[in-house]
């Protein structure tokens, strides 16, 4: 692979960008002249690209026995969100850097799958590679934002399935996963790609099945401990997965932290107003 990977613009979501005059938000925060985050940065480090997700209150949950028994309303601050999971391409370069073990297969590095996410990562070794980039892994309730929009929408395109917008069995053909920048119609509001579909992404929070519980009462505070003491929250569906149910904005899944399987992956998270770089194409 080549060090150096030309981002392709062309490809980036639409999506609103603030402006003064002539100059973008990000022309503008680059140079001083506006406080406001710009909607699309560039995280220098490792290329990654993430969407600003704005402070505010969004419907969560579902009618899953982990749940919370319903759609409830909830607040989380703003944050940035990666517009696709963590690519084969950027976790070489960490691979190279730091000398992190490589992921458990054998396709990681061919020319062919540059831009797949990379999969057979542990929630350690994803939580290594947000470590080296200066950047970290969603909170759940920040990637299910990431997903369903305010509104609680379903899946991140609306309220009805379909297996066309999303990597999944059905779809596959006789591959695994796709380019993360693939099924451009299943983005959530966002801009977002492949919240549902393609891998399942590891979040930070350890697995607490009444979680939500507390959360829908106003108690926001990460679960400290697993319901099984060991599982990480991952979430989305992935590609060898056919049933609608586990594409859902509100379905949850867990693995243990040092499971690496084919189907699962992860994309990074970022606080607002740290360590960025403005970018625009």
């Amino acid at each position: 692979m080549n060090d150096e990977l030309p981002i392709p613009w062309d490809l980036i979501p639409d999506l609103p960008v603030l402006s003064v005059g002539e100059f973008s938000a990000a022309e503008l925060v680059w140079e001083g002249l506006l406080r406001e985050p710009p909607p699309i940065i560039e995280n220098s480090k490792d290329g990654t690209l993430l969407a600003l997700v704005p402070g505010g209150k969004f419907k969560a949950g579902g009618t899953g026995s982990d749940e919370g028994g319903g759609v409830f309303e909830v607040e989380v601050g703003a944050y940035y969100l990666g517009l696709h999971p963590v690519t084969n391409w950027q976790y070489e370069r960490f691979v190279k850097e730091t000398g992190h073990r490589v992921p458990d297969n054998k396709i990681w590095q061919e020319a062919g799958k540059i831009w797949h996410p990379v999969t057979d990562v542990s929630w350690e070794d994803a939580g290594a590679y947000c470590k080296w980039a200066g950047l970290r892994l969603p909170g759940e309730l920040e990637w299910e934002k990431g997903a369903r929009w305010v509104d609680g929408r379903k899946y991140p395109w609306g309220d009805e399935w379909d297996e066309k917008k999303c990597r999944n069995d059905k779809n596959k053909g006789n591959e695994k996963t796709s380019s993360v920048w693939g099924y451009a119609e299943g983005q959530s509001p966002w801009g977002l790609y492949q919240m549902s579909g393609n891998v399942w992404e590891w979040c930070e929070d350890w697995y607490d099945e009444k979680a939500y519980d507390r959360y829908k009462r106003g108690d926001l505070t990460p679960p400290k401990s697993g319901t099984y003491r060991v599982d990480r929250v991952v979430r989305g569906g992935s590609w060898d997965l056919g049933n609608p149910d586990g594409f859902l904005g509100s379905c949850r899944l867990y693995f243990t932290p040092d499971d690496r399987f084919d189907g699962d992956g992860f994309r990074c998270a970022g606080d607002v107003g740290v360590g960025f770089s403005p970018s625009a194409g």
